[in-house]
């Protein structure tokens, strides 16, 4: 197994004295593995990553937040943090293989805030990402299968009482599955869909066990 820590950033930025944006950052760190090459670009990719993410907080999120911190005042409204946290989740690490998924919440106003959900797989041998079809090399219509899958899970949620899906969910299945939004865990993969994709806001982001892969 290597061995894999999670890095942590956090700040609070002010203006006018008033802390007026929050932010966290979690991103993954390979520091020990037999796969030198594939060490190298992980951790380079997730950096940058997050050096990507700590200027956008520090840089348009902060100007946003500035410019509502003046309206607010202007019309004697309340002061309102903005809010940007970044979580990382290893869910798979065997050998050559490290999957993971990040959820990137921001809060900029409104009801509430919103979450995006963002994954990677990695074969370290190969020092790169590889690709949802990787798993189903004898399998070309495996798209085909993984959506009648999901669907048939869905049917069997409302059958049993969890009815949280919008009423056209199978065409917005096939309308919203994007082959990225993919992470392995030891019972197989999972598929997931973005909040509001498949069904509310409330519903929070629907996931997907298919375990019809190679080993």
């Amino acid at each position: 197994m290597n061995k894999i820590k999670i890095n942590y950033v956090e700040k609070e930025l002010y203006y006018k004295g008033e802390v007026i944006v929050k932010y966290s950052i979690e991103y993954p760190e390979i520091t020990e593995s037999p796969y030198i090459e594939g060490i190298r670009k992980f951790n380079h990719k997730n950096r940058e990553d997050a050096l990507t993410l700590k200027k956008f907080a520090e840089g348009e999120f902060y100007n946003q937040a500035k410019e509502t911190y003046e309206y607010n005042k202007q019309n004697g409204y309340p002061i309102m943090v903005y809010e940007l946290i970044n979580e990382c989740s290893i869910t798979y690490n065997y050998k050559k293989l490290v999957s993971l998924y990040q959820d990137e919440y921001t809060f900029a106003g409104g009801a509430h805030g919103a979450t995006v959900r963002k994954a990677q797989t990695w074969d370290l041998e190969l020092a790169r990402e590889i690709p949802l079809k990787s798993f189903f090399s004898q399998n070309e219509y495996y798209q085909i299968d993984i959506v009648k899958q999901i669907n048939e899970q869905i049917a069997k949620q409302i059958e049993e009482g969890n009815d949280i899906f919008f009423p056209d969910y199978c065409s917005l299945v096939l309308e919203t599955f994007r082959l990225e939004n993919y992470y392995l865990t030891s019972k197989g993969i999972i598929i997931f869909f973005q909040q509001y994709d498949i069904a509310p806001y409330s519903s929070g982001i629907q996931t997907f066990l298919i375990t019809d892969r190679k080993q």
